[in-house]
């Protein structure tokens, strides 16, 4: 018979007792939570960008007479509808509706014959200039005609592919939900009272105040990435940071640690993806497509890139939804920190210490 020293079975129990007390419900659900975003990451970047597809670009059409119209008929019907074409007056006011950000491309049909022109804008993405290229370019083979590109909105030869709006735009909001989860790991997730609600918040904005004005310069001034000017820049990028911040305080505020992660399944995991940034909107499947203007990245990749190339046309509803998380974010920050939660009476009074019976007898 084997008998197991009683120094082994000590340290075994000791150790299973250290597993038992570092392994707690809490913490087996915040690791089951992280295994969650790992693989709706993998799923979100990979479906949305795994496979990109034109579909209903908006797009003009110049050309005389009923030209125009055989024309949209013409590309209307294009296998997979990559194009949502629609007549426009002339060359001119074409490009007033690229500029706008109405239209994302045009055809200028020449009546006699030559070669047309095609209107494009890599400044509000590379891939989706070039995309543009191969459709009409494709359509106009079939019809034996050719078309020479225009860049009316060319992006910055330092742009690489048009996207260093969409960086800058993911440094402003990592640095939003980075300080905030800071302010949360410091002091705890939840403010105790809507002081310190208020202080985490107006650390949020002189952070976001300093981090818009350093992306600002670095990515014009320093680099010359962007020609956009920088005040401009600088204004938007302390919106989104804050914003972004906001509500990752409000989401801590409500669901405490837990809300770090949901800020990141909202800023990061559905966010970049569907920002536009890598595949402008029309590339993307429908449910990034839609998804992405209503979320910061993708407002402010859309801002950024007005601003930078578009002379700052089109922002106002991007900045709209971006004020609309700064706002709502705040509110709720505030809310939070005065509605009852059950502990915290207990957290803001001092420990009382241990009473001692009295011997009996």
């Amino acid at each position: 018979m084997s008998h197991t020293p009683a120094g082994s079975r000590t340290r075994s129990g000791s150790f299973l007792g250290e597993v038992k007390d570092a392994v707690t419900p809490r913490a087996t659900l915040l690791v089951l939570g992280v295994i969650a975003l790992q693989l709706l990451f993998i799923a979100s970047y990979v479906g949305a960008l795994h496979d990109p597809k034109p579909e209903d670009v908006p797009f003009g059409v110049a050309a005389p007479g009923a030209a125009a119209g055989q024309t949209v008929d013409r590309l209307e019907r294009l296998p997979g509808s990559p194009l949502d074409p629609r007549t426009v007056a002339d060359e001119a006011d074409a490009r007033k509706q690229i500029m706008n950000r109405e239209i994302d491309g045009a055809l200028i049909v020449n009546p006699e014959g030559g070669p047309d022109t095609l209107l494009v804008a890599s400044g509000g993405g590379t891939a989706l200039a070039t995309t543009l290229e191969r459709v009409v370019g494709k359509a106009e083979q079939a019809e034996q005609r050719t078309a020479r590109t225009v860049d009316v909105a060319p992006a910055s030869p330092h742009d690489f592919n048009g996207l260093s709006s969409f960086y800058l735009v993911v440094g402003w909001c990592v640095g939003g939900y980075l300080c905030a989860s800071i302010l949360a790991i410091s002091t705890g997730a939840r403010p105790s009272n809507p002081r310190r609600a208020a202080i985490r918040l107006i650390v949020m904005a002189l952070v976001a105040i300093v981090g818009g004005l350093g992306g600002a310069v670095i990515v014009g001034p320093i680099l010359g990435a962007l020609p956009g000017g920088v005040l401009d820049l600088w204004g938007l990028g302390a919106l989104i940071t804050f914003a972004v911040g906001a509500a990752t305080l409000a989401l801590q505020g409500v669901f405490g640690i837990v809300g770090i992660g949901l800020a990141i399944l909202l800023v990061v995991i559905a966010g970049n993806p569907s920002a536009g940034g890598a595949f402008p909107l029309p590339l993307l499947p429908p449910f990034w497509r839609a998804i992405g203007p209503a979320l910061p990245p993708g407002a402010g990749t859309w801002a950024a890139r007005s601003i930078a190339y578009f002379k700052g046309n089109d922002t106002t509803a991007a900045l709209l939804v971006l004020w609309a998380w700064a706002v709502l974010g705040t509110v709720i920050t505030m809310l939070a920190s005065v509605l009852p939660r059950r502990g915290r009476q207990e957290e803001e009074l001092p420990p009382t210490p241990p009473t001692s019976a009295a011997p009996a007898g």
